[in-house]
């Protein structure tokens, strides 16, 4: 018999265990038991994707609909033109061999496929899969007096098929259930390998202990650990296999919330220094100046965080808020808190021209308060240092001193903040400004370099609004504090959809806008996706590192990626400002600029001497020009819902109304317009970011990508699942509040370490 722990090769042999551990990283009983199956084969209706990625390989049960021969176009011969029938849908298949094939791929038959997903004007089709025809469902009395299976097919399946062979044929049986499972698959692993290997560890493995308490499974109405994992990969009805996914369900659920109900619990332990409000100090005569009242929003955020500044144990708080909501505002006054209590504060920033902008307008609102030790400052004043990659020696070793002797009281940087030899003389306040633009490591290297033991207090910001299932399971160890509300005077910004290809002399109406626009004494900015310099992979990077990935070719015809049909920066700023925009000023950014140049751009947009910026997404986030009311995103189908949505905040941020024009060439109706407009039509950041989840679905959102390709849940939805994720964020409190390093509950502490992957709980350990 085996168990959870036990070694696939010691139950399954060395070749399949490995082919195994090369293709998904299984090792043990448990890893191949969570390799749930993602659909289910029924005998009246054979599912198949519906839409799968290009280059997918996927495995299909369906029935053949039709089989002709039929002359090939490019040379001589014939082909196999089949069309089959899975669900409520047809697949075209092609066999370049048709003598060799068609004895068995015939109307009426119903078969297995396995093959390589390709796509001819939006519709996808499989070229010469390997196939293994089914037997017909049948009943009872009829498997008594069955004769022994005989393999019909060719290629991997049919080859695996036969690996399964004995004297009395091949075990077909589990083609006669009523479901039959369909595991993710690669080309080398086949899902008949996995469903061969799932039933052959099952037979042999011991009844499962359950790590949940009893109460737990009684409150929640859940099936036990061991019924639910048999029932997930034989199940014989969609009931038995709805029971076991709302079971597992909760168990990837609880097991994330457990190791964050752990990290809170770490942080309580932890020494910080205590940052109560001073009157009379900085914080108090930089109030006193403000030119304006604080929004209701403001003033209660501002006393959360005062009030966890102000406690022995380390603040750990996402600020979220709405572009343009007055985040910097809020974390300024947090940094003047401590400041006031004789310790130093760090603003950890993405990119080089967002810390840039940074130490700029910190420096204007603080005025004289930001002139320590120059003549004339006031008596309170402290200082704000810049440190970035780019940096000369000189300027570098000024700012490096500045930060180890404590005559900066805020300390402004990128990535270099962060590097050997970076240290301060008492780091009492660490705020990261767009938290998702920095590895887990990054940020916990500031947090280590607190004085004497102690831990800095961390503030995150995010201008790009979370989701709350994200913020409960990603981001669960954070207390939230949300800005919604915009500053008064603020105006809303106008978003319009511009199709370039349909109403081409609407795009010529934008470059009038903008003209119009400067001809008020405005500015705008035109965004594009890429740089255009000749590089190959033409990705925007920060000198400290920050990356812009790049928009995605198409295939050719020989396989290879051509190159994306998007206009670069370097092509439309040459345009512009030669044609329609030529008696403008017109300037030019992108990440891949020397330090100087970038920070020479921006001063002259910031200071009205450009009346154009022509940027790629260097000015995502962060950036702020009052004056610039109009922002033209070419080829916008190329950003995501929450991107776009940043962009246009940098415009409308003054007393002026706002102006975003979506260019794309993307066809009216087609998915991609439908989420354009959907942009266009809703200002609301948190309707946006619930969008933008539900078109790229969870993604890697518990890793450390986030492309929306693949991701480490196994059956819980970030989407679809808040329920179970509230319950299991409930559960792992109540637990760890009794027990924190779940000793008295060992069977969880093993559940947090093995329904999660080792990559996930280094990351949550480091967070």
């Amino acid at each position: 018999m085996a168990t959870l722990a036990d070694r696939l090769d010691h139950l399954l042999g060395r070749k399949t265990a490995d082919a195994l551990s090369e293709a998904f990283g299984m090792s043990t009983v448990e890893d191949l038991l969570r390799h749930y199956p993602h659909r289910y084969a029924t005998q009246g209706a054979e599912l198949g994707e519906s839409s799968p990625v290009e280059g997918q390989h996927i495995t299909i049960i369906a029935r053949v609909e039709s089989a002709q021969e039929v002359p090939m176009k490019s040379r001589a011969g014939k082909r196999l033109a089949v069309r089959l029938r899975s669900d409520r849908h047809t697949i075209d298949v092609t066999f370049f061999n048709p003598h060799r094939v068609k004895h068995n791929i015939k109307p009426g038959v119903r078969a297995m496929f396995s093959g390589t997903v390709k796509y001819f004007r939006d519709k996808w089709s499989l070229t010469h899969p390997s196939y293994v025809v089914l037997p017909e469902p049948r009943n009872a009395e009829d498997l008594v007096s069955a004769a022994p299976a005989r393999v019909r097919g060719a290629g991997a399946l049919a080859g695996l098929a036969r690996t399964a062979q004995d004297a009395d044929g091949v075990d077909m049986s589990v083609f006669d259930r009523a479901l039959i499972p369909m595991y993710p698959a690669t080309r080398d692993v086949e899902s008949w390998t996995v469903m061969r290997c799932v039933r052959q560890v099952l037979d042999q493995l011991d009844p499962v202990d359950d790590p949940l308490p009893d109460w737990v499974l009684g409150e929640q109405g859940f099936i036990g650990l061991d019924e639910a994992l048999r029932s997930i990969h034989l199940p014989d009805t969609k009931e038995e296999v709805d029971r076991a996914r709302d079971r597992l369900k909760f168990d990837e659920a609880a097991a994330v919330q457990l190791a964050l109900a752990q990290r809170r619990h770490d942080v309580e332990l932890r020494s910080a220094p205590v940052c109560s409000r001073r009157g009379g100090g900085l914080a108090d005569e930089f109030d006193g100046r403000l030119p304006f009242e604080l929004t209701a929003g403001q003033i209660e955020v501002a006393d959360e965080i005062a009030a966890d500044l102000s406690r022995p144990h380390p603040m750990n708080r996402l600020l979220q808020g709405e572009v343009g909501s007055g985040k910097t505002i809020v974390a300024l006054r947090a940094m003047l808190q401590v400041i006031d209590s004789g310790h130093q504060c760090a603003l950890l920033a993405p990119t080089e021209v967002l810390a840039a902008q940074h130490a700029r307008s910190l420096t204007a609102m603080l005025g004289d308060l930001a002139s320590a030790g120059e003549l004339g400052a006031h008596e309170l004043a402290t200082r704000v240092t810049l440190l970035t990659g780019s940096m000369n020696t000189a300027r570098k070793r000024k700012a490096l001193n500045e930060a180890l002797t404590g005559d900066a009281g805020i300390v402004i940087g990128t990535h270099a903040l962060i590097q050997e030899g970076v240290e301060f003389f008492d780091l009492g306040l660490v705020v990261v400004d767009e938290q998702h633009r920095f590895g887990v490591e990054q940020r916990d290297s500031l947090r280590s370099r607190g004085r004497d033991g102690t831990s800095p207090h961390v503030l995150v910001m995010t201008a790009t609004p979370i989701p709350r299932t994200i913020a409960m399971t990603v981001l669960g160890d954070l207390e939230v504090s949300t800005l919604r509300e915009l500053p008064r005077g603020r105006s809303p910004i106008v978003s319009r959809v511009v199709p370039a290809k349909v109403h081409p002399s609407w795009v010529t109406r934008a470059w009038e806008r903008i003209r119009e626009e400067v001809a008020d004494g405005r500015q705008a900015y035109v965004v594009c996706s890429r740089i255009g310099d000749g590089d190959a992979d033409d990705l925007e990077l920060d000198p400290d590192g920050a990356l812009e990935p790049p928009p995605k070719g198409r295939k050719g015809k020989s396989g290879a990626q051509e190159p994306p049909e998007t206009t670069s920066v370097l092509e439309l700023h040459e345009m512009l400002a030669s044609g329609p925009l030529r008696d403008l000023n017109v300037g030019l950014l992108h990440g891949r600029l020397p330090a100087e140049e970038k920070d020479a751009a921006m001063r002259a947009f910031n200071d009205g001497a450009l009346d154009v910026l022509v940027c790629t997404t260097v000015v995502e986030v962060g950036v702020d020009v009052p004056n610039a009311t109009v922002m033209v995103i070419v080829d916008a189908d190329r950003f995501g819902v929450s991107q776009l949505h940043q962009l246009r905040g940098r415009v409308g941020r003054g007393g002026h109304q706002g102006l975003c024009l979506l260019v794309t060439d993307t066809k009216p109706g087609s998915p991609t317009m439908t989420r354009l407009e959907a942009v266009a039509g809703t200002t609301d950041g948190f309707e946006l970011a619930q969008l933008d989840l539900q078109l790229r679905r969870e993604g890697d959102v518990l890793g450390k990508a986030q492309s929306g390709t693949v991701t480490t849940l196994r059956l819980l939805s970030l989407v679809d699942d808040v329920d179970v994720i509230e319950a299991a964020r409930a559960f792992a409190r109540a637990v760890t509040e009794q027990d924190p390093g779940l000793r008295e509950h060992p069977g969880l502490a093993s559940m947090v370490t093995s329904a999660l992957d080792h990559e996930r709980l280094e990351y949550l350990d480091k967070a």
